[in-house]
């Protein structure tokens, strides 16, 4: 191995380990050092002395990786290679065609182009495959291949070779752009007076994206009441939930208060509200987390909105990013979060996870809080919703069939047939012939799945074989005999969640994820609840002025 290269190893790994000792507080630890000793040593021998040579890049990023692996899941490494994905995730901005792609047998194929991006004024459509890129042939690329040559530096061009659906092969020039990914995928009306805005991340600059969608609707008609949807959204950049806050609360609120080993800070609202008698609502979820808890959480504590949907998911733990050198960061957890009623958001403790320990709240020790107001509400990890429903069933068959491929090779199919038109999003439905050619075409396939049902009697067999009751073992396997859950059967078993995963993913062909949405909102329980609440101005006051929340 070159000197040059080890140097650079060795850099990175002072860096990290002076990074650690500043975090520390200057320890002058002679376990710190010792321990530093050591992994320079350890690398170095490694480097020269395995019995092949190494990737220098690889080891490096395994070391850090083996240093925080059990710390928190949110703590990491962040290597020079995939600074550029940790960018698109933070800011949702990057230059390329705008479009997202996955494998496809030899070939990587278009899976859904972004609405008035390069790649959908050129005319990408779902299934798309991409076999040129430049003058490469992209037989056998990787996705992260192909990813790394469609980005680029915004008005720079790039020529691709795409095979349509109906076997059409054509040349296309591309002008790559910055591409800029909404935080807001869907902006409208769900009844008279009542807007919907799904708020998907929490990017840079989402607060300024909800504010223009806000406006969008007054614009458009007379707003009196809003539904805020957060289901599924993962969080980010804590200072914007503080700004959207503050979109409905008034200036000096204080939204949230962070509190790490060395410091505590207090983030507060620091404009007047432009929205001050908007009636909210918040759909929230299991995988609303993060900066989605603190606007909910904060929102709800104040006796300002009123939560619907399911437990939140209880992630209240502060990532900082810290430049370690050579365009590599550590992403590191340095405090929690604590909104108004003084309550903190986060479930797991993860203070003993380097002795192999973590663990929920317990019950015992889940604490009552107040909102402003009075309200009634509880620790424990997340945020629980003033009207909590059941989480809607979720069939594992219909995942299974869209993990493997199924809907989408059905997709390509259909549109082979009955190529692009104009659609109803909000009515559109499959047809039952539609169903049927599916059912037909689902004959010649395996499926690897087993269901709950199945999997429960085989546990239940295998104990009784265990310990010998004999008449028991006999009566399961005759229940196992009788229990149909082949292809054909569960097909007709899910039909209305299969049923609905076709129409979506054809929606998506014509509509963009515009149109799902738009689509699902027809039957959405959840947005169903929020609209009779805020029909009902008596209940929809009496929530805020007097229910307490659940425990748990």
């Amino acid at each position: 191995m070159r000197k040059s290269n080890f140097k650079r190893l060795l850099a990175a790994v002072l860096l990290v380990v002076v990074a650690g000792g500043f975090l520390y507080g200057h320890r002058e630890d002679f376990g710190l050092g010792r321990n530093m000793e050591l992994t320079v040593n350890m690398m170095r021998e490694l480097s020269l002395n395995y019995v092949d040579s190494v990737d220098t890049d690889k080891l490096m990023k395994d070391a850090a990786a083996g240093m925080v692996r059990n710390l928190d899941p949110y703590t990491e490494f962040i290597p020079e290679k995939e600074m550029s994905d940790f960018e698109v995730l933070t800011t949702g901005k990057y230059g390329g065609i705008g479009s997202i792609i996955h494998k496809k047998g030899d070939y990587v194929i278009i899976t859904q182009p972004y609405e008035n991006s390069p790649a959908d004024k050129a005319g990408l459509k779902i299934g798309d495959r991409i076999l040129k890129i430049g003058e490469e042939d992209a037989k056998g690329f990787t996705v992260e291949e192909v990813s790394s040559r469609l980005k680029g530096d915004p008005n720079t061009a790039i020529r691709l070779t795409i095979e349509s659906l109906d076997g059409t092969v054509r040349e296309l020039q591309l002008m790559r752009e910055r591409i800029s990914i909404p935080a807001i995928s869907y902006v409208g009306w769900v009844a008279d007076g009542v807007g919907y805005i799904r708020h998907d991340d929490f990017t840079d600059s989402c607060a300024a994206e909800l504010r223009a969608a806000i406006e969008q609707l007054k614009k458009e008609g007379d707003l009196q009441s809003l539904v805020i949807d957060y289901r599924g959204n993962g969080g980010g950049f804590m200072q914007e939930a503080v700004k959207i806050v503050g979109l409905f609360t008034p200036r000096g609120t204080e939204v949230v208060r962070t509190k790490g080993r060395t410091e505590e800070k207090s983030y507060k609202t620091t404009t007047d509200p432009a929205y001050p008698d908007l009636r909210l609502v918040l759909l929230v979820n299991s995988n609303s987390a993060s900066a989605s808890e603190i606007v909910a959480g904060s929102l709800q504590d104040m006796d300002r909105a009123v939560l619907v949907g399911q437990r939140t998911l209880g992630k209240g733990l502060v990532q900082t990013t810290l430049s370690l050198g050579y365009n590599a960061m550590l992403k590191l957890t340095t405090a929690k979060y604590y909104i108004p009623s003084g309550r903190c958001i986060q479930e797991i403790d993860y203070s003993h996870s380097q002795q192999g320990t973590v663990r929920q709240i317990p019950d015992s020790l889940i604490r009552e809080f107040k909102t402003r107001g009075g309200r009634k509400v509880y620790d424990g990890g997340g945020i629980m919703p003033d009207v909590k429903l059941e989480p809607q069933y979720i069939s594992r068959f219909a995942a299974t069939l869209y993990a493997l491929g199924f809907i989408e090779d059905f997709g390509d199919d259909y549109i082979r047939r009955n190529g692009y038109r104009t659609i109803d999003n909000k009515r559109f439905e499959i047809t039952e012939q539609d169903f049927a050619d599916f059912v037909r075409f689902m004959e010649d396939k395996e499926v690897p799945y087993e269901s709950e049902t199945r999997q429960a009697l085989e546990l239940i067999k295998k104990a009784a074989k265990n310990d010998r009751f004999i008449e028991i073992e006999q009566q399961i396997t005759a229940l196992e005999a009788e229990l149909k859950d082949d292809t054909k059967t569960n097909l007709e078993t899910y039909r209305q969640e299969v049923t609905e995963a076709i129409t979506n993913d054809l929606i998506l062909r014509h509509s963009y994820q515009r149109g799902v949405t738009e689509h699902s909102l027809e039957q959405d329980r959840e947005l169903k609840r929020a609209l009779e609440l805020l029909a009902d101005t008596t209940e929809y006051a009496r929530i805020l002025r007097e229910q307490d929340t659940a425990r748990k």
